[in-house]
């Protein structure tokens, strides 16, 4: 009983650490590829205009869960940056689409890159896994993220 004791905690400690691993790991600013310094913030702003080709300030920020200001200030310093474009829509001239320049491509594509690696180290580690050992973590895993998610509300029962 003692050591199962144990063992729980230490795969809490365990996760832990990996869940503060991996936000040191995504918050660390980089270059992906281009000659600008690109932040957490602004890789993921990237990442989502590469996958809504054409979309506008609004959507973007109805997709990220933030302000349309918030938007709007992360754009700024990527057209700085020349990795982001805003063109007039056609179609209501009173917004803008936006686009990747081929440098936000590259910078996209490197992060996509990265995400590969990451999905390879999991994938090795699983590669001796049984079926239902796989089935196993991903539950436990799907049920502390969801436990975690509503933390708050679960510390008022």
């Amino acid at each position: 009983m003692e050591k199962s004791k144990n063992n729980n905690h230490k795969i809490a400690n365990e996760s832990l650490d990996l869940a503060f691993a991996l936000m040191e790991l995504d918050k660390k600013t980089r270059y992906y590829g281009t000659d600008v310094p690109i932040f957490h913030s602004e890789i993921h702003v990237i990442k989502a205009i590469a996958e809504h080709s054409s979309i506008h300030v609004g959507g973007l920020a109805d997709i990220l869960g933030v302000t349309k200001g918030a938007v709007s200030e992360i754009l700024k310093k990527l057209e700085r940056k020349a990795l982001v474009k805003k063109e007039v829509d056609e179609l209501n001239l009173s917004r803008y689409l936006l686009s990747l320049t081929e440098k936000g491509e590259k910078a996209h594509k490197i992060h996509m890159h990265y995400h590969d690696i990451i999905d390879s180290m999991v994938e090795d580690e699983l590669q001796n896994a049984t079926e239902s050992e796989i089935q196993f973590l991903s539950n436990f895993l799907s049920a502390l993220i969801d436990r975690i998610e509503n933390f708050d509300e679960n510390m008022m029962k």
